[in-house]
């Protein structure tokens, strides 16, 4: 599942991209994590909004509430469940992206492998939002079966839209839509990192 992506191209570029009729201001960083606010498309706005959908949980000690957790991957084969059914059917969205990474290596030691498309320096991923009591408007990003490019790597990755498909994405019926939730076919690149998937601040005075 992908936890954390890149988009480093400015509000602007990606507005005239996406054709949006208004910017939202925001606050979304270039490398998005679950949780922190990222750029969607959606409503023919481009807007920030938290990535993950809260997951209310409890205190096994106390059974009682505790800081929700960002559910912000969406399995395609799920799609019909209870959490995810009415912003499937009702609120989809454009996750504008640069490059996505997945975790690659041994437990402890993995790095973070990128993977982009050679001929689009912006792409767009399928996803669908919501307005939360806790956080706003949040988003998850929907995820497929991993293409060649990704499978060594992991065995998902996200649903990539073909910008002829964004309409069908967002406005199509749910049964449309739900075929655009495939592997994507074309190239895609890959760049491994030496970079740690998990990055520790420095402990104080080391």
């Amino acid at each position: 599942m992908c936890n954390l992506y890149r988009m480093t191209k400015g509000t602007a570029e990606v507005a005239r991209l996406f054709g949006a009729t208004s910017v939202q201001p925001g606050n979304a960083a270039g490398e998005v994590y679950p949780g922190y606010p990222g750029l969607v498309f959606a409503g023919g706005d481009l807007r920030s909004m938290a990535w993950g959908f809260p997951l209310v949980l409890k205190s096994k000690r106390t059974g009682l509430p505790i800081k929700p957790k960002p559910v912000n991957n969406t399995r395609a084969d799920k799609l019909d469940s209870f959490m995810w059914r009415f912003s499937f059917q009702e609120r989809r969205c454009l996750i504008p992206v640069t490059e996505f990474a997945e975790a690659e290596g041994e437990k402890g030691t993995m790095t973070r492998t990128w993977f982009s498309l050679p001929d689009e320096p912006v792409f767009s991923v399928a996803g669908i939002w919501r307005d939360t009591d806790e956080w706003g408007p949040v988003y998850s990003m929907v995820m497929t079966e991993a293409c060649i490019h990704v499978a060594d790597v992991h065995d998902r990755m996200p649903v990539i839209l073909r910008r002829e498909d964004w309409s069908n994405w967002l406005d199509g019926a749910p049964d449309a839509a739900g075929l655009l939730c495939r592997p994507y076919h074309k190239d895609i690149a890959v760049r491994r990192t030496a970079d740690p998937w998990v990055r520790r601040e420095p402990r104080p005075g080391a």
